[in-house]
């Protein structure tokens, strides 16, 4: 594969991965019967997955569970060989795993540790200042903006068994990023963390990736998370990557309706805000119901004319509903062509 163009972090063509499952029937007997004829299958984890990053760009890489994002995460870190297609990185071949491409990326997955655990954080940072070959003052400044970014004052010399999750995953992140990668894989950074923490370690990446130009993948449950760091969208579902736009074009793909919210002057009864669309809520003089897309002005024109409306806002459902909608439909209509 040719080297990308210099204004390409990350080129990814046609990637896949598959897997071989060996099968088993229980109890003895089927492990007998498995030793002499063993069966096995195939599944495909990644289908061919294409796409570009450009530097610095920021990516959610949203989808179910099983659908492929960490599988991908890791052939572009170097940590799976693909079974098909090409990758580069930095202008790297990830799976050759070279000491200069290892200097240029960093991958951090929020449900598996780096930290050394019965050390302090600061010697496992000194272990990587050591294998990444950080000069001591990089290190030095480096160390003073994590420690006053994050907050690291204090923690840095306790054992990391004896941090809480949200100290361990401040101390990962910095050791993760002390070498100053120009890419960035983050699988599930702020799993498991608390409303405040979660916000801490959005507010570092943001930082990061302005301070030093960084390209960010990002995989998170957190619908928080990508809408306040990514612009742009990529949705894997299934191994097959289905969507690459912006957040409103991916609200775009839903079939429901946009939501109106309304300040009333006066109270109106649930069953007469039904009239006007559907999932029609009431709370005094608060009000809110779902109008489909293509009667938006229509609908909201009728409802200034005929209620005592103080202020009246539009929005695109949440982004979680969206994508419970789009991963639903797909399964039903994967459901649907295997019955077929």
């Amino acid at each position: 594969m040719t080297s990308p163009p210099p204004n390409v972090a990350v080129q990814v063509r046609d990637l896949r991965k598959s897997y071989t499952v060996h099968e088993k029937d229980p109890g003895f007997v089927g492990s007998v019967k498995s030793f002499f004829n063993r069966k096995s299958h195939e599944v495909d984890a990644v289908k061919g997955v294409s796409f570009d990053l450009a530097p610095g760009e920021v990516v959610g890489f949203l989808g179910p569970n099983g659908a492929g994002k960490t599988t991908t995460l890791k052939m572009l870190s170097g940590l799976l060989h693909p079974t098909g297609g090409t990758a580069r990185v930095a202008g790297f071949e990830p799976r050759r795993r070279e000491n200069a491409f290892l200097k240029q990326i960093t991958l951090v997955m929020g449900q598996k540790q780096q930290l050394i655990w019965d050390l302090p954080a600061l010697d496992s940072f000194l272990v990587n200042q050591a294998i990444y070959e950080i000069p001591d003052a990089q290190y030095r400044a480096t160390m003073r903006e994590f420690t006053e970014v994050l907050g690291l004052e204090g923690i840095l010399k306790k054992q990391v068994r004896k941090l809480s999750l949200g100290e361990r995953m401040k101390c990962e992140l910095a050791a993760a990023l002390l070498h100053r990668p120009k890419v960035l894989f983050l699988d599930e950074p702020t799993i498991g963390l608390d409303v405040n923490m979660q916000e801490s370690v959005r507010a570092f990446v943001r930082d990061y990736n302005q301070r030093f130009g960084a390209t960010v993948i990002l995989t998170s449950h957190y619908m928080a998370d990508v809408t306040a760091l990514a612009r742009r969208i990529l949705v894997i579902d299934a191994g097959a990557l289905v969507f690459d736009g912006d957040l409103a074009s991916l609200a775009e793909q839903s079939s429901g309706g946009k939501t109106v919210r309304l300040q009333l002057r006066q109270p109106i009864p649930l069953a007469e805000l039904s009239r006007y669309g559907q999932s029609a809520k009431v709370d005094g003089l608060s009000a809110e119901l779902t109008v489909p897309r293509a009667e938006v002005s229509a609908r909201a024109a009728r409802l200034l004319a005929d209620l005592d409306v103080a202020d009246l806002t539009v929005e695109d459902p949440p982004i979680e509903a969206v994508m419970a909608e789009l991963f639903g439909a797909g399964k039903e209509k994967a459901v649907a062509d295997s019955v077929a």
